[in-house]
């Protein structure tokens, strides 16, 4: 079994992308294993690694469904809406508050 290339960080040949500069270029890795890796060194703690896949093995990535797009509507709905108050806040609501901003400062609102 072949060992997997290592390159110095920013020093990797062409032809090869890690996983984000694929979905930039609208590709997949498509079920291939990893070509090779970048290692950039650290002072304290082991290297930073990335995985590198071949460009000319990539797929296109796959286009959302009818059945994805409402399903990724109805989680961001549910992010929206405020637990306490049963109203869609227009924004993610925070973990840390677990409310809507208006629920979690009551007084405030009142204030202005």
């Amino acid at each position: 079994m072949a060992s997997t290339p290592v390159y110095p960080w920013r020093l990797a040949p062409d032809g090869y992308a890690t996983y984000r500069q694929l979905r930039a270029m609208g590709l997949r890795p498509g079920g291939q294993d990893v070509a090779a890796q970048l290692e950039r060194p650290r002072r304290r703690r082991g290297p930073l690694v990335a995985y590198l896949y071949r460009i000319d093995r990539a797929k296109p990535v796959r286009p959302m469904t009818a059945g994805k797009w409402a399903a990724l509507a109805k989680a961001m709905a549910a992010r929206g809406t405020c637990p306490k108050c049963l109203t869609n806040a227009g924004y993610c609501i925070p973990t840390s508050l677990g409310m809507c901003v208006s629920c979690a400062y009551p007084e405030e609102r009142c204030a202005a």
